[in-house]
């Protein structure tokens, strides 16, 4: 059962906290966010949005965050520019009590930036690399990883010179008895190239998103495209937006609708939809309460600004539940 899969891998002790520990290996930005516009952005004219905000960026921050929201100790390894926008982005870690010992500020770059236009149903997203794509495998010490219980990573096309090495550092830490989790993000070039099905190929659980996951497979349906990954991945996530989630594991699909909010922006909603996945799944739940627990983390996501200010708690998350 999906339920019983962490019992079968080797549990690593925990560190602190009451949940299993966690650890993050991805890109640090910091998001400039333009909310309630009234329109999406067009070339040559001016769009007038509600407000403007300077938040913790990045979709591997913000599943970071969403974590430890919910509980688990987390542990962050990237780089930054050594620059305002680092200290920033390391400021934002440290208020969420996740350990930044891995994430060295670099002089010769700068701290990526990713300007979000956000309307009430959705974004666009116009990022500038900076240190993003400077981490390398080499940067990391995966010895680290010992004492964690999961590995999440993401944003396989932004992560330039790490791109090569995620298979590898997936195989290391199911080596080291860590459970995985990968959602590539996006492909800017949409080229969707062959290498991201090594990474598939490694790892536990895989979120995409419809988009996503009909680019990487070439088929014209997410049902098809969802029985393909599952040939190659234990448990596959495919994010449907505001029609909720699907998911297949141990040979079933499940289904599981959205919850109805009013949301004031969609930015990183995805990545707490995964926080909160993942942590049901730390806790044992079966698959439909994984996707449950999915969709409430992501829908209370979008009722604040920024990817990170309406993360529940497990407080907030229960209570959030038993009204819906």
């Amino acid at each position: 059962m999906f339920s019983n899969y962490y019992s079968n891998k080797t549990k690593p002790h925990q560190t602190t906290g009451t949940g299993r520990s966690v650890a993050v290996i991805g890109e640090l930005n910091v998001d400039l966010v333009a909310s309630g516009m009234i329109s999406a952005p067009v070339l040559g004219r001016e769009v007038l949005a509600e407000d403007f905000q300077t938040v913790l960026g990045s979709a591997s921050a913000i599943f970071a965050c969403g974590a430890a929201r919910l509980g688990h100790p987390v542990s962050f390894f990237s780089k930054i520019g050594n620059d305002d926008y680092g200290r920033f982005c390391l400021d934002a870690l440290h208020k969420a009590g996740i350990s930044t010992e891995n994430v060295p500020a670099v002089p010769t770059s700068k701290t990526g930036v990713t300007i979000s236009l956000s309307t009430r149903s959705d974004r666009a997203l116009v990022t500038v690399l900076g240190a993003i794509s400077k981490l390398r495998y080499k940067d990391l010490d995966l010895q680290a990883l010992q004492g964690h219980s999961h590995l999440h990573m993401t944003s396989f096309f932004l992560q330039t010179a790490l791109r090569p090495s995620f298979p590898r550092i997936l195989r290391h830490a199911g080596k080291l008895g860590l459970t995985t989790s990968f959602d590539p993000n996006s492909d800017p070039l949409s080229s969707w190239g062959p290498d991201v099905w090594s990474v598939v190929d490694e790892t536990t659980i895989l979120f995409i998103n419809q988009e996503e996951a009909l680019h990487l497979t070439r088929k014209t349906n997410v049902r098809e495209a969802l029985k393909q990954l599952a040939e190659r991945a234990p448990c596959v996530v495919v994010k449907l937006g505001p029609r909720g989630a699907i998911a297949a594991a141990d040979g079933q699909v499940v289904c599981a609708p959205p919850f109805k909010v009013s949301p004031v922006d969609t930015t990183g909603a995805g990545d707490s939809f995964a926080a909160g996945f993942v942590h049901a799944f730390l806790s044992g739940r079966d698959l439909h309460g994984c996707l449950l627990e999915g969709n409430a983390c992501g829908a209370l996501s979008t009722l604040q600004v920024g990817g990170t200010g309406g993360q529940p708690d497990l407080t907030k998350l229960a209570k959030f539940l038993r009204r819906n």
